[in-house]
């Protein structure tokens, strides 16, 4: 399930983490599933059980997992929650890197795209972008402050 690499600089227990949200994230673990007791995951990764406990703790905490007292730990998460925080904003921001790219190549302004994406979804189009900088683009006064797409 989780294979831990000796001569990888980074740390047990985050590669153990990386590891089963992967493996949450691809659909090999799925929620409701049971994962080895502390213990046996140990042992079968030739690791300290503290280190097991910790991830265990912090993928509890995450709300990835849960622990049932006596019964054992079960995944929670589903595939796209599975991502840490950390990762989830790195994805974020190399998705919206590359639509600015596009879009500048296309030709379109901020303001383009935002009002296209809350044409394409509705109930986005309450939400305030003021507060990110991001104009809606729309408009007289809006068309003599476009300015082009800015990586």
């Amino acid at each position: 399930m989780i294979a831990i690499d000796g001569r990888d600089p980074t740390p047990i227990y985050a590669q153990l983490e990386r590891g089963l949200r992967a493996a949450i994230a691809a659909g090999r673990l799925r929620p409701g599933d049971q994962l080895p007791t502390v213990r046996q995951l140990a042992v079968d990764l030739r690791v300290n059980a503290n280190t097991v406990a910790r991830v265990y703790l912090e993928l509890e905490r995450a709300g990835v997992i849960e622990t049932r007292r006596g019964v054992g730990s079960f995944i929670r998460a589903t595939s796209s929650q599975a991502h840490s925080p950390r990762e989830r904003d790195r994805r974020l921001r190399a998705f919206v890197t590359r639509v600015l790219a596009d879009a500048e190549a296309a030709g379109f302004t901020i303001g383009d795209v935002v009002s296209a994406l809350r044409a394409h979804h509705p109930s986005s189009r309450h939400s305030s972008t003021s507060s990110a900088g991001i104009e809606s683009g729309r408009g007289p006064a809006a068309a003599g402050r476009r300015e082009r797409v800015r990586g």
